[in-house]
């Protein structure tokens, strides 16, 4: 005998005393016996022919044996596919332990049971993200109280999926069950259920009639608990806002009364909601008729409260709407502000009396750098005051008092011609126009158009100086109105006139400067140098200073536009007198620049 098959003889004998076959006398391996013991060692199924052959050779003992663990085979199985069923009922996740052995098997089969778990359990299955099972759970529970609520415990199925559950939820919440669903409790013999539906329904169809009353629409036939009518006036009477098709619905039914209603309540609940947000509720009055309401839309709009609005609120001992108005107010207009929009003075007087004066500041800035932008003045320096005070007043066309004016002079702001100069001398212009025609004063004729020529419209000054000297019988001033009228035409180069009016103005008034003067600057501006000394020196002798005339002259100079011109009334000047005329050496320099 070999090596294997002393193993096998070793293997059948041990099988035998196993399964307790010793009193089978054939020993061999090739004996049908060892393939049945090896069958059953394996857990493999036997057939009732090796069963059979066992009872005959009286091999009742290991029949009892082979039984007994081929039972305890089954039976696992059995609690197998059990927890299968469990697992897929119950809706446990995949990821789940799928052994019999675990925890999660005794506590699916205690619910199937019993339709209830331990907190302890139901805690388990939370802190296993089983949120499906636990939902389960939860509809079982609320099955089983409903069950008890409605008198229905006599039916017996407990799974959420049943329809009774449905029936039972809608009852709950006091749905209107369909015609099949009230049925379905008949033939179910759940005669108490019915019995608080009924109760419930007649309860219901009360309230519409209570509902019906209330909100003024019981001219309208309709009582029934499906009707559009009911579904409108229970959203009223549970304070919700109505939609527009609603509304429309109610239109077209003539309950205009029950739509007044509505809209009085969604007002009220608009006033609630604004006590809340701007800290109110403590006001009692809901009515939207209330003052107070009209105070806080004002707010919620972003609209500045007045005095009246602050002294109600006060008196109202509400601090914290005013603070939160005011700084909603104040927000408001640092945004217009940052914007580059221009606050009025209201506004501004408005912040300084709530003391934001940091937005003040931050307003006065911004408006600043947009008035240098706007008068070109780009000089960084330039400090705030008083130069904002001056730009604010041209902007108001107010006129500037002296100690602004000189502030303007000490910065060579009015000499230069700049948009702020000319603003002032419009400014001035106009005003002396307005007290020409409030007093009648004639002499604010010259004063007026002096100051339009300053201004660069000497079509405005011409107007006013365009009139009958006849009927004026100051000789003075006739010649005063000649001397500036006669300046306008030189402006305006219209030479011919302006010499017509030096001369007259000569004629009127011999022994004023002015005349010659202006006869002197229009000879230079024909380029008759020579003659226009003799004129100039003219004025001088009748008291003109000789500053003025010098300053005349270089005037001249520079506003010629002919580059030649400019170039010969330098050199004129220059030889006339080299250091008095130095200046012109720079016309010299230009002229050759511009030569090359």
């Amino acid at each position: 005998m070999d090596k294997e098959d002393q193993n096998r003889l070793k293997h059948f004998t041990a099988l035998k005393f196993k399964y307790q076959a010793n009193k089978y006398k054939d020993s061999s391996p090739s004996s049908f016996l060892y393939l049945i013991l090896r069958k059953v060692d394996l857990g493999i199924e036997l057939f009732d022919l090796e069963f059979n052959w066992l009872q005959e050779h009286e091999l009742f003992e290991t029949l009892e044996i082979i039984w007994l663990q081929q039972f305890r085979m089954g039976e696992s199985k059995r609690l197998e596919a059990e927890f299968s069923h469990l697992r897929a009922k119950y809706k446990v996740a995949k990821n789940w332990e799928s052994s019999v052995g675990s925890i999660l098997y005794p506590i699916l089969w205690k619910l199937e049971s019993e339709n209830s778990l331990t907190d302890s359990e139901v805690k388990l299955l939370q802190e296993n993200n089983l949120s499906q099972t636990v939902a389960i759970v939860q509809d079982i529970k609320c099955f089983a109280d409903l069950k008890e609520k409605y008198q229905a415990t006599k039916y017996q199925d407990s799974s959420p999926d049943n329809r009774l559950y449905k029936i039972l939820k809608k009852l709950d919440t006091e749905a209107i069950l369909s015609d099949s669903e009230y049925e379905w409790l008949l033939n179910h013999e759940l005669f108490e259920a019915i019995e608080i539906f009924e109760t419930q329904e007649s309860a219901k169809r009360a309230k519409v009639t209570q509902l019906k009353s209330k909100y003024k629409a019981s001219q309208h036939p309709d009582t029934s608990l499906l009707s559009q009518l009911y579904q409108i006036l229970q959203k009223l009477d549970a304070d919700k806002k109505l939609i527009y098709s609603e509304i429309y619905w109610l239109e077209r039914q003539g309950l205009t009364e029950t739509i007044a209603i509505a809209e009085e309540l969604e007002l009220k609940r608009q006033f609630v909601a604004l006590k809340a947000k701007y800290k109110a509720s403590q006001y009692e009055d809901l009515s939207p008729a209330n003052y107070l309401y009209a105070i806080l839309k004002k707010i919620d709009s972003e609209t500045h409260l007045n005095e009246q609005d602050i002294i109600f609120l006060i008196q109202s001992q509400l601090p914290e709407t005013i603070e939160i108005a005011n700084d909603k107010y104040a927000s408001v207009l640092k945004s217009k502000i940052i914007s580059g929009v221009v606050v009025s003075d209201l506004e501004i007087d408005w912040l300084r009396k709530n003391q934001y004066e940091d937005i003040v500041i931050l307003a006065q800035h911004k408006h600043f750098a947009a008035l240098k932008r706007k008068y070109g003045l780009a000089d960084p320096s330039l400090p705030l005051e008083p130069f904002y005070a001056i730009m604010v007043k041209l902007e108001k066309k107010e006129r500037l008092d002296p100690k602004l004016v000189l502030q303007l002079i000490e910065e060579d702001l009015l000499s230069r011609g700049g948009k702020i100069a000319l603003t002032y001398y419009k400014l001035e212009a106009e005003f002396y126009e307005q007290e020409l025609g409030r007093t009648g004063h004639k002499w604010n004729i010259p004063t007026a158009s002096g100051y339009w020529r300053k201004a660069n419209e000497p079509e405005r000054a011409l107007k006013l100086t365009n009139l009958d000297l006849n009927r004026v019988n100051d000789s003075n001033l006739k010649s005063a109105i000649l001397v500036t009228r006669g300046a306008a035409f030189r402006d305006s180069d219209k030479l011919d006139d302006a010499e017509t009016c030096a001369n007259k103005a000569m004629e009127y008034q011999p022994d004023s400067h002015q005349p010659y003067t202006l006869m002197g600057a229009i000879c230079y501006d024909k380029y008759d140098y020579e003659q226009g000394d003799y004129w100039f020196e003219q004025a001088i002798e009748r008291g003109a200073e000789t500053e003025d005339i010098d300053a005349e002259r270089k005037r001249v100079v520079r506003s010629t536009k002919d580059e030649n011109k400019r170039h010969e009334a330098a050199e004129y000047l220059l030889k006339k007198d080299s250091q008095r005329y130095s200046w012109a050496k720079s016309y010299l320099n230009k002229s050759s620049d511009n030569s090359k």
